[in-house]
């Protein structure tokens, strides 16, 4: 926990004991004034009454009132006080418990936004590098041809798309997490989007000659079209690109009354057991045979697809075995459905 956290902490424990605390004073000083003063009243009843019952036959004051008073009230004092102590413990360590617990989500959330700003700094300083290089190298030869400046020209639009795609993903991230796009619900079929996303992702497939088996039925769900479009593409472009040239990848849409599905499965080099419970965090790559030449990517598309299935009260399940594949399964909650008129 950092500095600014703990000294955070121990504010927000010494509000919540103070708060208690203050309470507990001025519940034991009405304890204490009520008490002290219905035993002032029984003394004065307990004195008068002698008075004018007892003291005509001889009989001496059992007590002193004033002193019988004074003893009892300091004791009551003292019993009030080592209560308001006892209480002050148990307060200040349930109070930094409390306050710990309050300050955790904030604290996981800050260290998120430091990791996510130095993550995207990085990403970003990497193009910009190449550009500055580039550009520095061709602008110091002095024989530079035109097609050697043709060529940087060309190199330089690659990394400023792909500072353009990392914005984007993360401008996507952004307003998907702000929860702006449930007012853009509406009843949706998973069919249609699957095939909508197959499409986008046809030209991939066929450059690497992969066959994409389909196997798509009618499931309606509630969320945005766009953005489950989305999820089917990042899912099927993950696919194709770490899958071997030749091969197949399956894509199914099912459904039941309570949940629709939709599975992408590959034939490609797997995941790695410790880096699956890795691949939903942002700017993760695992270093491994699915992550080798010709699958750039800036880790973000299975979170941003993990984003759009939470987005839509939805789930999705990773489960890869090396060697032989990976298979990821979206669940999504079923539409009700429409009500026949009569």
């Amino acid at each position: 926990m950092g500095s600014m956290f703990r000294s955070a902490l121990f504010k927000l424990t010494a509000v919540y004991a103070a708060f208690v605390m203050s309470i507990s004073v001025i519940f034991s000083a009405l304890l204490y004034k009520f008490a002290t003063s219905e035993l002032q009243t029984g003394f004065q009843n307990q004195y008068i009454r002698w008075l004018t019952e007892y003291r005509a036959y001889g009989l001496r004051q059992p007590i002193n009132p004033a002193s019988e008073l004074a003893a009892r009230s300091h004791h009551i004092f003292a019993e009030l006080v080592y209560l308001n102590i006892l209480l002050f413990v148990f307060t200040a360590a349930a109070a930094y418990l409390l306050a710990r617990r309050t300050l955790r989500p904030i604290e996981r959330a800050h260290e998120q936004q430091i990791r996510f700003t130095s993550d995207v700094s990085h990403e970003l300083r990497t193009p910009l590098t190449a550009l500055t290089m580039d550009t520095e190298v061709t602008l110091l030869d002095i024989k530079a041809t035109k097609d050697d400046l043709r060529h940087t020209l060309r190199g330089n639009l690659d990394e400023a798309k792909r500072m353009e795609t990392l914005v984007d993903s993360l401008l996507q991230l952004t307003s998907m997490e702000a929860h702006k796009l449930r007012n853009e619900f509406s009843r949706v079929n998973v069919k249609d989007v699957a095939t909508a996303a197959l499409e986008v992702v046809k030209k991939l497939a066929d450059s690497r000659t992969i066959h994409i088996d389909a196997t798509l039925t009618d499931g309606f769900v509630i969320g945005n079209s766009g953005n489950l479009t989305q999820l089917v593409v990042i899912l099927a472009e993950n696919a194709i690109k770490y899958s071997p040239e030749g091969s197949e990848v399956r894509v199914v849409t099912s459904s039941t009354p309570q949940t629709v599905t939709i599975l992408v499965e590959d034939s490609g080099p797997g995941i790695a057991a410790d880096a699956l419970p890795h691949v939903f965090d942002r700017f993760y790559r695992a270093n491994d045979a699915r992550t080798g030449e010709g699958t750039s990517g800036f880790g973000l598309g299975l979170s941003l697809a993990k984003l759009i299935a939470d987005l839509h009260n939805g789930e999705i399940i990773m489960s890869s075995t090396e060697g032989k594949g990976t298979r990821a399964l979206v669940r999504l909650p079923a539409a009700p459905r429409r009500q026949r008129l009569r």
